[in-house]
């Protein structure tokens, strides 16, 4: 009998608060034009992307607000700026669709999450729609909900 492969967490940094305050439409995922300290650092998990948005300028997509935090050890000779804006790499067809969602009203998109795939740095970035006050307390409660409902059936099983 053949053994499952183990399923491996492959990310460096996710986005919750966009997950509280977004509901997701579609899904992207995106290369990113990083410096080779940003790459260290990453490997080391130094990363946050609570803030952090796409933009699409002059048919490009680019992340801001993503802060990557340098290594102790990192290049004296390389001015080190955390917030940078950064290049996203992604093909025609889907900077086309990005800019056509942003352009409905009530429409974002937003990054989600960095991940390694093999040896390269992936963006997952969403398209997204604010959520209204009430959607998030939904949430809460759904959430609240399913905590207890596995609450019950660990104590069953046991």
């Amino acid at each position: 009998m053949a053994k499952k492969p183990k399923k491996i967490n492959n990310y460096i940094a996710q986005n919750k608060k966009a997950r509280f305050d977004y509901d997701f439409h579609e899904r992207f995922e995106a290369g990113v034009a990083l410096q080779g300290w940003e790459v260290k650092s990453l490997r080391e998990g130094k990363c946050q992307l609570t803030d952090s948005y796409v933009i699409i300028k002059n048919n490009e997509a680019w992340l801001l607000g993503a802060q990557i935090q340098p290594l102790l050890t990192a290049a004296t000779h390389v001015i080190i700026d955390t917030i940078r804006t950064r290049k996203l790499l992604l093909k025609r067809r889907e900077i086309d669709k990005l800019k056509t969602a942003t352009e409905k009203k009530g429409y974002t998109i937003v990054a989600t999450g960095l991940l390694w795939k093999r040896h390269l740095v992936k963006c997952s970035v969403a398209i997204a729609k604010g959520k209204q006050q009430h959607d998030k307390r939904e949430t809460e409660k759904q959430r609240d909900w399913n905590r207890q409902k596995q609450r019950v059936l660990s104590d069953n099983n046991k």
